[in-house]
């Protein structure tokens, strides 16, 4: 019997098959749309922070034409697509003149780059929302009924790729912090700082994207993982972890295990569920190994210099020393800011990365609005 005829089919969506990073899976389903309609010319995908109300860009399918790249806005001051979520279905707009007097940045940006219609859809995990897909068109009314049902069904198929990867990132980050909270007690590290510092690591990555090239993905990804830059912590013993005097020669050289004791630790939890094929994990592989290098070679564990430290760990080592300065601790008052920021110009070019220094400076009203939702309980 011969097997001549029966593979010759090609299986139009086979790069979901591979791994590949999203953007080039949605471009690849992009690619499978425009062939039942050449009218869409546009997939984007945003995802929601419940914590801050960021409705962030995340991964699109645009090409050239990057109206939103690096966007951000509360979803609460977004009516229209707060109205998609109560209705819990899509929305189709067969002409986004409707909205060409809307005081949204984001729907006069896409009106500025000629998009004339749109499809959205909200994305589901475990029935909690935490996005959306949008389809725009650069034509008004393309969606004809046999479009709308591929539509649906393409939605669907791009929220459960999303969700996916959302949802391996979230069982590592989840599995990694319920490690680092048994240890929670042990340090002056608190829920706070981390979501802080977080934060500010996202506003330097985006003040400094356009010169580096950063994708709203890379830079979704820094904020996920700079909470665990101090993973390998668990690993060290009280007498140095909990240490009030300063540490002797001995006692530092212990503590600064924690780097590549957090490497090893991501890497073990890595091959025990499974998820090294999570796309941008060296990202976080790089921020808990190389977070204490110093651009003048005198950090650890390795001395690098300069560029030769990742690009992420140099931005979350600012971010961290930035809250650090600037919050309370058993053994320090809170500096004010604009002490850190002085401190922080004056580390800047040896100890700490001089462009990460000034991006997050640039960005300092963003990190003050941070610093007063995320605020100092009683012990920081």
């Amino acid at each position: 019997m011969t097997s001549s005829g029966l593979f010759d089919h090609q299986d139009i969506l086979d790069a979901l098959n591979h791994d590949l990073p999203l953007g080039d899976k949605l471009r690849q389903v992009h690619q499978v749309i425009e062939r039942y309609s050449p009218d869409i010319a546009r997939i984007a995908v945003a995802l929601y922070d419940p914590k801050t109300d960021l409705l962030k860009t995340y991964v699109d399918s645009s090409g050239d034409d990057q109206p939103l790249r690096h966007y951000q806005a509360r979803l609460s001051d977004a009516g229209a697509l707060q109205e998609i979520i109560r209705q819990g279905r899509p929305r189709v707009v067969k002409d986004l003149g409707m909205f060409s007097n809307g005081r949204q940045e984001h729907s006069r940006r896409i009106n500025d780059q000629g998009y004339r219609a749109s499809y959205t859809s909200p994305m589901y995990l475990n029935g909690t929302f935490f996005g959306f897909v949008f389809f725009n068109a650069y034509r008004p009314d393309p969606f004809s009924e046999t479009l709308l049902s591929h539509l649906d069904l393409f939605s669907h198929l791009i929220s459960l790729v999303i969700a996916n990867e959302v949802s391996n990132v979230h069982t590592l980050l989840s599995t990694l912090k319920t490690a680092r909270d048994f240890t929670h007690r042990r340090d002056h590290e608190t829920g706070s700082h981390l979501d802080r510092m977080s934060r500010y690591s996202r506003l330097i990555a985006r003040r400094m994207a356009g010169r580096h090239q950063f994708s709203d993905e890379y830079i979704e990804h820094i904020f996920l993982f700079a909470p665990l830059h101090d993973i390998g912590k668990i690993a060290i013993p009280d007498r140095v972890l909990l240490k009030p005097d300063k540490l002797n020669p001995e006692e530092m050289a212990i503590m600064q295990q924690h780097a590549l004791k957090g490497r090893e630790i991501i890497d073990d939890m890595l091959a025990n569920f499974g998820l090294d094929g999570i796309q941008h994990v060296d990202i976080l592989r790089n921020i808990a190994h190389y977070h204490h290098e110093k651009p003048d070679g005198s950090g650890y564990p390795g001395g690098l210099k300069g560029d030769a430290i990742p690009i992420e760990a140099r931005i979350v080592a600012v971010a961290d020393v930035f809250d650090a300065l600037t919050s309370r601790r058993p053994y320090k008052p809170a500096w004010s800011n604009d002490e850190a920021f002085a401190a922080l110009n004056h580390m800047a070019g040896s100890l700490l990365d001089a462009e990460c220094v000034a991006a997050l400076e640039g960005s300092r009203d963003e990190a003050e609005a941070i610093q007063r939702q995320f605020v100092e309980d009683d012990i920081g």
